[in-house]
């Protein structure tokens, strides 16, 4: 196999992008793959010892007919039967292979960027109740205002974390199973049951932990600008905080404890989770474009707009996960550089209603956890 395209030289925090890399979709297809032989195995009757694994696979070959099919799976699913046998994929379609698999890496990616984002939220929480009475100047318009306190610009972040995590717990993760043309017909022909997609479609959902939608969604891509939002929105969370921790840090109010060099300027400690941060929320309007784009879809499968989503869709979970990993990290890294009051902090109304409404709104959030 050639060098890898993309191994992280210039995604500086792409470790955390494993969550999405091809050998985790590839692994969430094999998945797929497995629970549609069992299901279906059962559901005609036939029994099957098979056990299809995605280590068995040679990578080379799948690229190769990756690219004469234009879709992975064509070249998978003859590699699975070799394991596996004729009832490998049987009565599916591509798409119901594809969609499925990137929505159980949907649901994985979002659960892990949910509680990295808990982890955050609960630094933020102990900071604003720390400093609910230490005063603040604010800026409105990039000019000084008024004084508030610390403890209220940290109870804003809560704000934020709290409605991306509320918008986190609505997103549903649907199974996609159609067959060639979204009807379901395949699987009737092949069992003799007219409501035989019915019932295959609730056991894979079962199986695989996904929602069952109780349709074929093939070109109704409702359910991916859904899963994109709640991704796009982790990120949108994370560039807004990364802009007030940058600006905050400029002027040496919180300040990262770790903080990065600079090639020309070896005295400089720079912001490095702030700046990443603001760079993955600037990005993150790209995937989305194009996949506001490509929801515009039409027959019973399109030829293009499906296979323009993979990589955004992909992206945009990339994104999420890297955002919420930085700002939990930037969080645990905060240090505070000015002086609490001397009075108790608790003892000052100002901001402490707003403080604690934050702390209250964003404990109620975090208790909600991923469906």
């Amino acid at each position: 196999m050639a060098d890898a395209f993309d191994w992280g030289l210039l995604e500086p925090a792409g470790e955390a992008a494993s969550a999405v890399s091809d050998d985790r979709i590839l692994r969430a297809m094999v998945e797929v793959e497995r629970a549609h032989l069992a299901a279906w195995s059962g559901l005609l009757g036939v029994e099957t010892t098979s056990s299809l694994d995605s280590g068995l696979l040679d990578r080379d070959a799948l690229l190769r007919e990756s690219r004469r099919a234009g879709v992975p799976i064509v070249g998978l699913v003859q590699a699975l039967r070799e394991q596996g046998g004729t009832l490998v994929h049987q009565g599916m379609t591509s798409q119901d292979v594809m969609d499925s698999a990137l929505m159980l890496v949907s649901r994985d990616a979002l659960a892990a960027s949910r509680a990295a984002l808990v982890a955050a939220g609960r630094r933020f929480s102990t900071l604003a109740r720390e400093h609910r009475g230490t005063p603040f100047a604010v800026r409105t318009l990039t000019q000084e205002a008024e004084t508030t306190t610390l403890g209220t610009v940290f109870g804003g972040w809560l704000d934020v974390l709290s409605s991306t995590l509320e918008l986190l717990d609505t997103a549903s993760f649907p199974l996609q199973l159609g067959g060639a043309v979204g009807d379901g017909d395949a699987f009737a022909r092949l069992s003799g049951d007219p409501d035989a997609v019915v019932g295959l479609r609730r056991r894979l959902a079962d199986a695989l932990g996904l929602a069952d939608p109780g349709r074929a969604w093939h070109t109704d891509r409702s359910a991916v600008l859904a899963v994109a939002r709640a991704a796009l929105s982790v990120c949108a969370a994370g560039g807004r905080i990364g802009r007030d921790l940058g600006l905050l840090a400029r002027d040496e109010v919180v300040t990262p404890l770790h903080g990065g060099g600079s090639s020309a300027m070896p005295h400089k400690s720079n912001p490095v989770d702030a700046v990443l941060l603001v760079a993955n929320g600037l990005r993150a309007s790209g995937p989305a474009a194009v996949l506001q784009a490509t929801a515009l879809s039409y027959d019973a499968r399109p030829a293009g707009e499906w296979h323009a989503e993979w990589q955004p869709w992909r992206e945009s979970l990339r994104l999420a996960v890297e955002s919420a990993g930085l700002l939990a990290h930037a969080a645990e890294d905060l240090v505070v550089q000015v002086r609490r009051t001397a009075t108790d902090p608790a003892s000052s109304p100002r901001g402490g209603a707003a403080v604690d409404s934050a702390v209250a709104r964003f404990e109620r959030a975090a208790g909600e956890g991923v469906r």
